[in-house]
């Protein structure tokens, strides 16, 4: 029976034994994470490899960077130039809606109306004034090469002595603002007899 007494006894550990057992844990665990440290340092080659890559992430960053500053230029340049080109085509709608009051001082001015001091006389002064303020020139004028890109030729008049198409006389005067033609001149041409 005395043997049956070992059997089921627990085994009996010397008390430095158990200690030393739990010191060796914290001895591989430190062990085990030197080895993790050392799996984790990276060798030259492959930090070479993460700064060439984080170059090059730099270098795409700037690209993308400097193509929307680009592209934010070119926007502002578009919007720019539609505003002016708008800006023009309304004041070239605003005069072509009142070259008639200019045409009639032009006659009444041809007819004698329009003496120097007249009311009517200082307000013509003033309109024209106004309109070339914003770069309304009158062409089509008598003598000058006939061009049909700038003149509406009405009358041709075959003249003996005319050796290249010419104005002989403007019925209507055209308008040209800036580079925008607002309305064509009409006129006789002379054109060389056949």
């Amino acid at each position: 029976m005395a043997d049956e007494k070992h059997e089921n006894e627990e085994p009996i550990v010397e008390p430095g034994a158990e200690a030393g057992a739990e010191q060796s844990a914290p001895a591989e665990a430190a062990a085990e994470s030197e080895a993790v440290v050392e799996e984790t340092e990276l060798s030259e080659a492959d930090q070479a490899l993460l700064d060439e890559a984080s170059r090059d992430l730099v270098a795409e960053m700037r690209s993308d960077m400097l193509r929307a500053q680009a592209e934010l230029v070119n926007f502002r340049t578009r919007v720019e130039r539609d505003r002016a080109a708008n800006r023009e085509a309304v004041i070239a709608e605003v005069i072509r809606s009142m070259l008639p009051a200019l045409d009639d001082l032009a006659r009444a001015e041809a007819h004698g109306d329009l003496v120097e001091g007249a009311p009517l006389t200082l307000v013509a002064q003033k309109l024209r004034g106004a309109f070339e303020k914003y770069g309304l020139r009158q062409i089509g004028a008598k003598g000058e090469p006939f061009d049909p890109a700038f003149h509406e030729a009405v009358v041709q008049l075959p003249t003996p002595d005319a050796t290249s198409n010419t104005i002989a006389d403007v019925i209507e005067p055209g308008y040209i603002l800036g580079e925008r033609l607002v309305r064509a001149a009409k006129v006789a041409v002379s054109v060389p007899a056949e």
